[in-house]
């Protein structure tokens, strides 16, 4: 059996569906959108069996792209949940066949409550599509099921048109980057858009050694700050300089080294500090990866230490 063939005539068969109905749209889109963009209640989505998993990922997509919108399941509805549905709601059913029992039997609840209702089924002459305010046609000529029965194309195409419902709505409202972001805050664009360093700076604890120290002595500042570095100090608390691993292996080098030198003698004197605790931390990762450095120190402006930024740090925090 040539399971690459059984693959390739799946997608292509899906596919084609989805070109059909793309070329062949007949529903009211532009009313549709702006019902739901002039609504000042929620989009609630339901449906039973396949339907009502393809919903349940209809309104996630929704609710995460600007459109307040949850999955409530019809049989719950009819068992107290539809008190979950307010005066100002809009209610987006799909069944396939447009017959689901448990379905049908929320939809004349629904009209009494004056609850508008957007259909998806495959036959505009269905039960849930003549109950409907609005019809969206979700047939398909071809399952992809080699037995013609089990929902794959249908599914495939009724979770494509949540899709561009979705995308229809975020055109409509402008929806930017920043706005998907707030709604996903732990996601990887969340973490690039809001998180800053002040969040992540480390404050307490620092290995600050002055500038009269004793190498010797940085070293071991050095070694219990597990940072690899020390920053250094002037008399008024001023940083004035860094000593990192790498200052430390090219004085080794030296002929002329000595432990007992001065810390500032062999270390990076006027290191570029920051300012700015607004700084994004994904910017943060870029200006360490383009200096080539480890530690992002951040003084005030009369350049008197804040805090430390390490690479491992921006790295614990899913900053890519």
């Amino acid at each position: 059996m040539n399971y690459i063939e059984i693959v390739k005539d799946v997608l292509l068969t899906e596919a084609k569906e989805l070109e059909r109905a793309s070329s062949s749209i007949s529903f009211d889109i532009e009313n549709i959108i702006n019902l739901i963009i002039k609504s000042k209640g929620k989009l609630i989505v339901t449906g039973v069996g396949k339907s009502g998993l393809v919903g349940a990922k209809i309104a996630a997509t929704l609710a995460s792209t600007g459109t307040s919108s949850f999955f409530l399941h019809p049989t719950e509805a009819m068992h107290g949940d539809l008190g979950m549905i307010g005066k100002d709601d809009i209610v987006l059913a799909i069944s396939y066949s447009g017959e689901s029992e448990e379905l049908i039997q929320i939809l004349p609840h629904l009209k009494r409550l004056n609850i508008p209702l957007i259909a998806m089924a495959k036959d505009g002459n269905s039960t849930l599509a003549k109950y409907s305010d609005y019809f969206m046609n979700i047939s398909v000529q071809k399952e992809a099921c080699p037995l013609d029965t089990a929902p794959t194309s249908s599914t495939t195409l009724t979770m494509a048109m949540g899709d561009a419902l979705a995308v229809c709505l975020m055109k409509k409202r402008d929806f930017k980057k920043e706005d998907f972001a707030s709604f996903h805050p732990g996601g990887s664009l969340g973490k690039k858009l809001f998180i800053k360093i002040s969040d992540l700076l480390r404050k307490d604890n620092l290995p600050i050694v002055s500038r009269e120290t004793k190498l010797k002595d940085a070293i071991i500042t050095m070694s219990e700050g597990r940072l690899g570095s020390v920053i250094i100090e002037d008399e008024e608390n001023r940083v004035i300089g860094i000593l990192s691993d790498g200052d430390l292996r090219r004085a080794l080098m030296k002929d002329s080294f000595s432990i007992d030198c001065k810390v500032e003698d062999i270390a990076t004197l006027n290191p570029r500090t920051f300012d700015d605790e607004n700084l994004l931390a994904s910017d943060a990762l870029q200006i360490i990866e383009n200096y080539k450095i480890q530690l992002l120190i951040v003084t005030n402006k009369d350049k008197k230490l804040v805090g430390i930024l390490h690479i491992h740090d921006l790295i614990e925090a899913g900053i890519k």
